[in-house]
């Protein structure tokens, strides 16, 4: 399998040329990071010249506070450990309070493709990073596979994601009045808003958000004989 791969690497990088940002061969899989100006562009090459027929997921990565964490695993006792005093994420904020999100020396989102071949027995990862982190976009890949309508909807839902010239680009999971895109990292994980049906009103309302936050402490099982207090 790792010689088939190898073989499909050195092809895809003499078709496809300065398309290919980056390319890796690790743990049994080959993945290409391709130029936002090529993307759709290589999928139609990926389909027709590499028979990458099926798209199998399409979905997005949030880099938002990469590499960083609001835990503190250095040192621990009994207890477990604790989490940073600093929050990283609006994760565990309370309603109406704000973290300054990180800054970012490159890209924040990233659109993910599976790509399958069946004739070829061979499945293949793309990655392609948007410019632009406030309004971060790409071509649709709906063109060139059909079963990209639902999953660009999903993204363009859950991470605010816009897939230029996709013929309907509308939420698919949330509500059509929800604000936000609840996928991305500064999101609150209590959410803005919280709505319930009011059987006076005869209708459904919108309140501030009554749950309050916590973090679940990993805690340190220990064995049946450090706990048996009669010995």
């Amino acid at each position: 399998m790792s010689n088939k791969l190898t073989t499909l690497k050195t092809r895809l990088a003499e078709k496809l040329g300065d398309a290919i940002v980056e390319d890796k061969l690790e743990f049994g899989e080959l993945t290409l990071t391709v130029a936002p100006d090529r993307y759709r562009e290589t999928c139609f090459v990926l389909r027709d010249d590499f028979s990458f027929e099926t798209l199998i997921d399409l979905t997005v990565v949030d880099y938002l506070a990469w590499g960083e964490s609001e835990w503190d695993t250095d040192t621990s006792d009994a207890g477990g450990f604790s989490r940073g005093v600093e929050a990283v994420t609006a994760g565990r904020l309370r309603f109406g309070e704000t973290v300054k999100a990180p800054t970012m020396d490159g890209p924040r989102f990233c659109v993910v493709l599976h790509l399958l071949s069946v004739s070829e027995n061979r499945r293949l990862r793309i990655k392609c990073y948007c410019e632009d982190n406030d309004m971060p976009s790409l071509p649709s890949v709906l063109p060139v596979w059909s079963s990209a309508n639902w999953y660009e909807r999903e993204a363009f839902d859950l991470f605010g994601v816009i897939f230029r010239e996709h013929p309907d680009l509308r939420r698919i999971l949330t509500d059509y009045g929800f604000v936000g895109h609840p996928f991305r990292k500064d999101f609150p994980l209590i959410g803005n808003v919280e709505m319930r049906y009011d059987p006076e009103q005869r209708r459904v309302i919108y309140e501030p958000v009554s749950i309050e936050p916590r973090v679940l402490v990993p805690r340190m099982i220990r064995g049946e004989e450090e706990t048996n207090t009669d010995a």
